[in-house]
């Protein structure tokens, strides 16, 4: 079996198992999960920076959906694509983790590629992307027998059809699936070019209150294209056709609502000029 490469670990997340073992217990030490509704979670949005800035949010959203019998899929769409972007997907072998490879679900991904167009990444061939590859650990430390279907998903509502379909399609296959949407938030400051509030505390500020708050607010709303307009307009999810594209597919599912799980902001950290919000939601019904 081919495995692609886990090119972050060592860097955007430990590259030992023992490593990432500690520091997900650290994780789950830090938002209290047990607030959540105890309806059935579907799926969910999770924040992709490296681990010290992000990891605790996507770890404790994954965590979440164990509550539930384990599904034998996640479908993950991620990538940071634009409005004239292919659709990319991976649909032979595994993608290597700390925790052991992750398999790729071949029948629904090689399904999915016959009804629609892809551009296909192979473990020889891929665009280095962290927005999928971060989220992967957790899967598999959780849901150590769950295959993957990771599709990069452009901010239009095109990109909606393809989820609906692959719940179908999981469906005839009798594939029981979790979905999840992986985005950040605004990305604020000079490295940025977005400088709209100017620097300091008074431009993190309206950050975190205002132009997160707004499409944090849209995504709780489970009306996806409301996500693509509102990031369009205000810059405030860099991979909102992930967002987007995951909500859809939640809905079609059965999720009527969604709840936020925990907000958080490069800033608090380190608070520079430049920084990054991060949100976690789950979805359920």
């Amino acid at each position: 079996m081919s495995v692609r490469k886990a090119v972050l670990a060592g860097s955007w997340y430990p590259a030992g198992s023992s490593a990432c073992e500690q520091e997900i217990g650290r994780f789950l030490d830090e938002y209290d999960t047990g607030t959540l509704s105890s309806k059935n979670l579907i799926g969910g949005i999770v924040p992709h920076a490296g681990w010290y800035f992000s990891g605790s949010i996507a770890c404790n959203v994954i965590q979440c959906l164990r509550q539930e019998s384990p599904p034998d899929v996640f479908i993950v769409f991620g990538m940071h694509l634009h409005s004239g972007s292919s659709n990319y997907i991976m649909t032979q072998g595994a993608w290597e983790t700390p925790f052991g490879p992750i398999q790729i679900e071949t029948e629904l991904a090689g399904a999915l590629v016959n009804r629609f167009h892809f551009n296909i990444e192979t473990p020889d061939d891929f665009s280095q992307d962290n927005t999928i590859e971060v989220q992967l650990p957790f899967i598999k430390y959780f849901f150590e027998n769950a295959k993957i279907v990771p599709i990069g998903s452009p901010p239009v509502t095109a990109s909606f059809e393809i989820g609906k379909t692959a719940v179908d399609m999981a469906r005839q296959l009798g594939l029981q699936i979790k979905v999840l949407g992986s985005t950040d938030l605004t990305h604020y400051g000079p490295n940025y070019g977005y400088t709209p509030q100017g620097t300091g505390a008074k431009a993190f500020e309206w950050v975190r209150d205002e132009n997160d708050h707004d499409v944090v607010e849209a995504m709780l709303s489970m009306d996806p294209a409301k996500v693509l307009l509102e990031a369009r307009k205000h810059h405030n999810a860099c991979c909102s056709g992930a967002a987007a594209t995951a909500i859809a597919t939640a809905n079609y599912l059965g999720a009527d609502t969604a709840e936020t799980m925990a907000y958080a902001n490069s800033y608090d950290k380190n608070p520079e000029d430049s920084f990054v919000g991060y949100v976690g939601i789950v979805f359920n019904n």
